[in-house]
């Protein structure tokens, strides 16, 4: 039998959890299939109640604005893919295998998962990839920050950095190499699909083996050193 899934966000992010009815999974739901298709600036509150039979004033008992609910959609992001790195490493000591098993994580989250019916991996993948820096990347990143907004990324990038740390202990720079391989997942994907000539690497559809196979050579070169 299969358990839903629910991952726990930042309560600044939302006016009411959207998880916890109907109508804000619904909201969930279809902003991700809106701002895949369409892009975040095109997207609005009026066009996505039209798209759910609902009002705007419903959508905003849940977000107070379109740049929340992004930061929420990519929070849920970054956590879905601590929970995958959770229960991917299980019992995994190895700290080599462990980051082999991190960086396929980063590149298989998009799987879609049927345990969480609202969310469509997928499309949150491409968002991630085209939109999400967008949630942090602007003038109020660090107001945001101090609230706690963009802390399932930094504990992300901890986790993945004490990994790091236990294969070479001298590593200068083990949460800029977390982070950086986390970013490198999503932007080769997006250069190998819109700028190829900035990366070495091309994908198919789905395939993303050429950009995990770089992501393990970056890391085993410099943690050898």
């Amino acid at each position: 039998m299969s358990v839903e899934i629910k991952i726990s966000l930042n309560k600044g992010l939302y006016i009411k959890e959207p998880q916890d009815s109907k109508l804000g999974r619904k909201i969930i739901q279809y902003s991700i299939v809106m701002i895949e298709e369409f892009g975040f600036e095109s997207f609005t509150f009026k066009k996505l109640a039209q798209k759910i039979n609902s009002t705007e004033a419903s959508i905003y008992r849940y977000f107070e604005n379109k740049h929340l609910l992004l930061i929420y959609l990519v929070n849920w992001y970054w956590e879905w893919v601590s929970y995958l790195i959770s229960i991917n490493t299980l019992n995994i000591d190895d700290p080599r295998k462990k980051l082999k098993i991190i960086i396929h994580s980063f590149v298989s989250a998009f799987i879609e998962n049927p345990n969480v019916a609202y969310v469509n991996e997928s499309k949150l993948h491409n968002i991630v990839i085209s939109e999400g820096v967008k949630a942090y990347r602007t003038k109020e990143v660090d107001k945001e920050n101090s609230k706690g907004f963009f802390s399932g990324y930094k504990n992300l990038t901890n986790t993945v950095s004490q990994v790091i740390s236990e294969i070479n202990p001298n590593f200068k720079y083990p949460f800029a190499l977390a982070a950086n391989l986390f970013e490198m997942s999503n932007d080769h994907i997006y250069f190998a699909n819109h700028l190829p000539s900035l990366t070495d690497i091309s994908v198919q559809e789905n395939d993303f083996n050429e950009v995990e196979t770089m992501m393990n050579h970056f890391a085993e070169k410099l943690l050898s050193e």
